[in-house]
């Protein structure tokens, strides 16, 4: 609760009211970027169990036990982690019998036999021998099986994963034994196409408004174009501008030509492809490292970054000039560490995520304000939260280590998926629509 402090021996356990389903799982090797694959099982899906289709590229101590994973966890069910859409109809109506809750098992959690009939959520698993470790993974929007990857041997490479994805499909019917041996496997593949860059990166991003149209930006300053060109790409660069390390990319979501960069150099800058000498706009976003960027799909004016400093920004790009000393429009100070990841809801416009060093991730809907008499009339034990929690945080997800990554699912509403040092975890908070 707010402003409630620990005891010296107590330890912090999670509320499973708190959420509608919550799982985890994990491969051999810690996994820094992940990217949850589009389907075909329709959009604005509701109903569990659901179906969750991801890539993820592994960071192993040896380096030649990297690989790339295309994975599908099946039978994701609503159970013990959360009331039943049904069940919170009643406690509305003033109900509080919870007796018909579904109970749900996690990955690998066997530890509670309450309801044997319940089947455990499935993990899928193809993998195949990946070139140094994986910095980063984004799959194509228009082509889920088209995936590229950034290596810290300086490689940024694109992979056709269909075969993979194909067979994963066909493993529905296969027995416990057959899974656990095809989850083994490590398969050899061939890149459709390899770029050597003059250093390792992490900034890479497909364009959602035109199939193929890629970018890659390195910790040497440098930006690099990839323009599809048959079953090939074509590489033009670098853009320079940038004074540090490239961290971050993120195509305009409703403008083909026009991109975000994120740098070191502490600044955030718009380009567009049709003049590349030099960015559009540059201004300083944070007073340290600008780690991540995202840009709102639905509202596209409005671009999130987060930085080593911990703040969460929001940045209204109408009122920018191409100068510095920009100000956001909202500035949050949550996190204790660096920011990892951040990213806005597909399904709503005010809605994002962010997962921090400090080992949490949090949920921010900024459309709420603050409402003291509420806030006094939800008060628990006389206990009120604290002046400086922002009235903007709906949820704080912990009990991963040192997290990494985290993607919405772009068709099944609320749902996120994190990555982390320990593994993965795939949940919806339950104060989340969807």
């Amino acid at each position: 609760m707010p402003g409630c402090e620990m005891e010296e021996e107590e330890t912090l356990d999670y509320d499973p009211t708190a959420y509608d389903c919550l799982t985890s799982f994990g491969l051999e090797w810690p996994c820094l970027s992940f990217d949850v694959v589009p389907d075909g099982l329709g959009e604005n899906r509701g109903e569990f169990p659901h179906c969750v289709s991801m890539v993820a590229g592994t960071q192993a101590a040896p380096g030649k036990h990297n690989y790339l994973a295309v994975m599908r966890l099946t039978n994701l069910t609503q159970g013990r982690h959360g009331a039943s859409n049904k069940d919170k109809d009643k406690k509305r109506q003033g109900d509080s019998d919870d007796d018909d809750d579904d109970d749900v098992e996690m990955v690998g959690d066997s530890d509670d036999d309450e309801d044997e009939d319940e089947e455990d959520a499935v993990f899928h698993v193809r993998k195949f021998a990946h070139k140094g470790g994986v910095n980063r993974v984004r799959c194509m929007p228009q082509n889920g099986s088209c995936i590229a990857t950034w290596s810290d041997t300086s490689q940024v490479q694109i992979w056709d994963t269909s075969a993979l994805q194909s067979d994963l499909l066909e493993s529905a019917g296969c027995t416990e034994e057959e899974r656990a041996r095809k989850n083994k496997q490590v398969h050899k593949m061939n890149a459709m196409q390899v770029y050597v860059h003059a250093a390792e990166g992490y900034a890479l991003d497909w364009s959602p408004c035109v199939a193929g149209r890629l970018a890659s930006g390195d910790c040497k300053s440098r930006i690099f174009l990839w323009e599809p060109n048959q079953s090939k790409w074509s590489i033009s660069g670098p853009l320079k501008g940038h004074a540090d390390s490239v961290e971050d990319l993120q195509w305009a979501p409703g403008e083909p030509t026009v991109f975000a960069s994120a740098s070191v150099d502490k600044t955030v800058r718009i380009w567009d492809t049709r003049a590349p000498d030099a960015a559009q706009i540059v201004f300083q976003a944070h007073d340290a490292d600008v780690n991540v960027i995202s840009w709102n799909r639905d509202t596209q004016y409005m671009l999130a970054s987060g930085g080593d400093d911990g703040h969460l920004r929001v940045w209204d790009l109408r009122n920018l000039q191409p100068t510095a000393g920009a100000q956001p429009v909202a500035n949050f100070t949550l996190h204790r560490g660096p920011i990892t990841s951040v990213e806005w809801a597909p399904f709503e416009a005010s809605m994002l995520q962010t997962t921090s060093a400090d080992d949490t991730l949090a949920v921010w809907d900024l459309a709420v304000e603050r409402d003291p008499e509420e806030e006094a009339a939800l008060a628990v034990g006389h206990v009120a939260a604290p002046e400086d929690l922002p009235p903007q945080l709906m949820f704080v997800h912990a009990g991963q280590k040192d997290m990494k990554e985290a993607h919405w699912h772009r068709q099944i509403p609320g749902l996120l998926v994190s990555t982390a040092v320990d593994g993965f975890n795939v949940f919806k908070p339950a104060n989340v629509p969807g």
